[in-house]
């Protein structure tokens, strides 16, 4: 036996990762992104987290270029066109030229793509509850603070270049 203690069983997480932050985010992340494709396959609509967030940025912060869509939501330039290619032929967004640059698009939401972000809450909702199932109350509320503040650190280190 080494002074790690004796190996973990088969198939068990070893036992220097079990209190390691980096593991745990990442099987918190492993869970949350499952349920989250889980939820949003039984919703029926083929609309993915990605929709989710293009369509939550526009609502909350108004038309949009693509570029900027892609920036404050965190998804990849040519994914971002893909998704709003799928999101105008449902109706969801309508995009028109900008009239101070012709060459970029501006992305609007629109009324159906309001509403159906309305439907895409209670499916977060229902995903986030079930998440966050183990915890109390005052504990989620914890948990969040603590998650953004990390999340939020990272964001500043991009900023800084690194």
């Amino acid at each position: 036996m080494d002074e790690h203690g004796p190996p973990a069983d088969r198939g068990g997480e070893p036992r220097r990762l079990r209190e390691r932050p980096t593991w745990l985010i990442s099987r918190a992340y492993a869970r949350a992104t499952g349920l989250l494709q889980e939820g949003f396959a039984a919703d029926g609509d083929k609309l993915r987290g990605y929709h989710y967030r293009l369509l939550a940025a526009l609502e909350e912060r108004g038309p949009a270029s693509q570029a900027a869509l892609g920036r404050g939501t965190g998804i990849d330039r040519s994914d971002v066109t893909a998704a709003l290619v799928e999101l105008e032929e449902r109706g969801l967004v309508e995009r028109s030229v900008n009239p101070a640059d012709r060459r970029r698009n501006v992305v609007s939401i629109t009324a159906a793509g309001t509403r159906r972000l309305a439907e895409l809450d209670a499916v977060v909702d229902t995903i986030q509850e079930r998440l966050l199932a183990p915890l109390s109350e005052e504990e989620r509320r914890q948990f969040v603070t603590l998650i953004r503040r990390i999340a939020e650190a990272g964001q500043g280190l991009r900023a800084m270049g690194s």
